[in-house]
């Protein structure tokens, strides 16, 4: 068994939206600092995934959102494909290898090469829904690695759990029909997008948090919510979209939660792996925009997948 396994490259820093977007390519530069100066990019396997293209993308996303996607990229300026996401010259590359790297980090840990994988990848994946760009999303990273887990004739059962401080809505747009993939959100309502909230399903667990939540309520959410959806679809493997925007730091949200936070959620997630999904867990950068507070915060989450 190898160490745990980190994904990331560099064309991941050329997607930019306009000046001071808070998606912004430094975001995953001090992520990388931070973990490199505490000596935790050490204990990785470090490997720079490949471009994939819409016909490994399809699987989840509709072939006319993906030639929309594929004609609309400039070669110049910025091209607007949802009111709050835009393209550069760099971001459809960026969004093939984030997706490469779900797909990569998939098949690695499947096939035996190690048990954990953190992708450090941007754009970020979960607000883009089978037809649509959204919310800073082009891709829908951890859907596609999820979605390619299930191809392997060993895997019938996944669980995707997002604690973002938006709601997963892309990711539970593109598996609200299918059983096999529980779907866990929690989130901070109401808030943005407001988009499938409500859906009343066995499979997808949407848990809402008003604004002000601080650690201990997210806990008891948590707890009341996601551990027995877990323990019921007893999941074979285990997806994370690790968004840490509902830190109490960051500008874009209203929740209270710190390092600590994280890092619990991520030891019971892999507490859970270890019972139900010979302790396999795959993990994806999705939101966090105060940059101190994204490295610390992700620091904390791996810390917790490094123990595999």
């Amino acid at each position: 068994m190898t160490r745990t396994l980190l994904y990331t490259h560099p064309e991941c820093l050329e997607h930019r939206m306009q000046p001071r977007h808070p998606e912004c390519p430094e975001r995953l530069v001090s992520i990388l600092d931070y973990l490199r100066a505490n000596g935790m990019l050490a204990e990785f396997e470090q490997r720079e995934p490949a471009r994939v293209g819409s016909e490994v993308i399809a699987v989840i996303h509709r072939p006319e959102y993906l030639d929309m996607l594929t004609s609309a990229a400039p070669t110049s300026g910025l091209v607007r494909v949802d009111p709050d996401t835009a393209m550069g010259p760099g971001s459809l590359a960026a969004a093939q290898r984030a997706a490469g790297a779900l797909v990569a980090a998939t098949r690695a840990v499947l096939g035996g090469d190690a048990k954990r994988a953190f992708c450090a990848i941007r754009p970020p994946g979960h607000h883009a829904e089978e037809g649509a760009a959204m919310g800073f999303c082009l891709y829908n990273n951890i859907a596609l690695g999820a979605a390619v887990a299930l191809q392997d004739p060993a895997i019938q059962r996944v669980a995707v759990l997002d604690f973002d401080v938006h709601h997963g809505n892309g990711t539970v747009d593109i598996f609200k029909a299918r059983p096999e993939v529980l779907v866990c959100s929690s989130f901070q309502h109401p808030f943005y997008p407001d988009r499938y909230v409500d859906v009343d399903l066995p499979n997808i667990v949407n848990t809402k948090l008003a604004a002000g939540t601080d650690g201990a309520g997210f806990r008891r959410a948590i707890d009341k919510d996601w551990w027995p959806a877990i323990e019921a679809h007893k999941p074979q493997l285990i997806f994370v979209s690790a968004g840490f925007d509902a830190h109490r730091d960051d500008p874009l949200g209203g929740l209270l939660l710190a390092e600590a936070d994280y890092a619990w959620v991520t030891r019971v997630i892999c507490d859970f792996a270890n019972r139900f999904s010979q302790g396999r867990v795959i993990s994806a950068l999705e939101g966090g925009y105060n940059l101190d507070a994204l490295a610390r915060s992700v620091g904390a989450h791996v810390g917790e997948l490094l123990q595999a």
